[in-house]
């Protein structure tokens, strides 16, 4: 069986480092869109609205791979490809750089700060990492190998060339990226460490918190005390795998949470936990890795620190 052909290149620029959104045309069995904008006013009725689908077929906002206008009388075509810019509503700017610790052809490693989502989720669109590089280093095809929580600061590694996203992937699905975090969290001289922390976490949609529940682990990380003083301590985690919020729910579990962790042990209101004078304490600090592409050796280190622990 053959398999769905490539879609056509967008006609479309960026807008603020984000790709316009692709539309395809589906089959229509029952025939009950006889033009565009029938199938367009109920697709988006929810996401967009259907007078802002009006609005928007009448001001030529919707194009075909030509980069031509699409009216909303055309008849329903099935397969066809429909590109369009969403409307962002205002974002908050995060009042921090992104610093870029390394960039060859084929990476960009970068020192996201914290408050900064990696990639556009929910309402986090334009002020988000990628979006921010693709803009400040004018690299429109530059993609995340993968994410980093939006509190958590450090290195993220991102991809120049599309078509070699996936071999970056790859190494982080092997676990053959060796990674490092450092966070603050109190000190309790009755928790023996080093050690390695097993466990089943489980994260359900639309619940900001994972938690840990009986049955067979599904996450491992240790955990190495480096310092303690006035009550805190300094600490390196190594995870060696990669579930939501691991390394928060391990050290919440073991009766040390992150200094400013708005989730765990206790979810703050949603209003407090963006408070961009008390960032969680945990850091990206370092990745080491071969590079699939290239077959050298790479470890690139955060040039960010812990603000809880500013001595160092």
């Amino acid at each position: 069986m053959r398999g769905r052909a490539k879609p056509p290149a967008a006609p479309l620029p960026q807008r603020d480092g984000i790709d316009p959104v692709r539309v395809r045309l589906p089959e229509d069995p029952d025939g009950v869109w006889g033009c565009v904008r029938d199938h367009l006013q109920e697709r988006f009725a929810g996401a967009v609205g259907v007078r802002r689908v009006d609005t928007m077929l009448a001001e030529g906002l919707f194009v075909g791979a030509d980069g031509g206008a699409v009216r909303g009388d055309e008849p329903y075509t099935a397969g066809r490809y429909l590109w369009f810019h969403r409307d962002f509503a205002p974002e908050e700017p995060v009042p921090f750089p992104v610093g870029v610790v390394y960039r060859d052809e084929h990476l960009v490693i970068a020192d996201k700060p914290h408050f900064l989502a990696t990639t556009p989720r929910g309402r986090h669109i334009t002020e988000t990492a990628v979006a921010r590089l693709r803009r400040e280093l004018d690299l429109p095809e530059l993609q995340p190998a993968h994410r980093l929580d939006r509190l958590t600061a450090g290195l993220v590694l991102f991809v120049v060339r599309p078509g070699e996203r996936g071999a970056y992937q790859t190494l982080f699905r092997d676990r053959l990226v060796r990674k490092e975090y450092e966070a603050v969290a109190p000190y309790d001289p009755g928790v023996a460490l080093p050690r390695t922390v097993r466990s089943r976490i489980v994260k359900e949609r639309g619940v900001i918190a994972a938690r840990e529940e009986p049955g067979e682990a599904n996450s491992e990380s240790r955990v190495e005390l480096l310092e303690h003083r006035g009550g805190f301590g300094r600490y390196r985690l190594l995870p060696a795998t990669g579930r939501t919020h691991q390394l928060r729910v391990h050290m919440n579990a073991l009766g040390l949470p992150l200094v400013h962790d708005p989730v765990y042990p206790v979810v703050e209101p949603e209003q407090d936990r963006d408070d961009y004078t008390r960032p969680m304490q945990l850091l990206a600090r370092v990745l080491e890795f071969t590079d699939p592409v290239t077959g050298g050796p790479h470890r690139f280190e955060s040039g960010l620190r812990l603000t809880a622990w500013p001595d160092r």
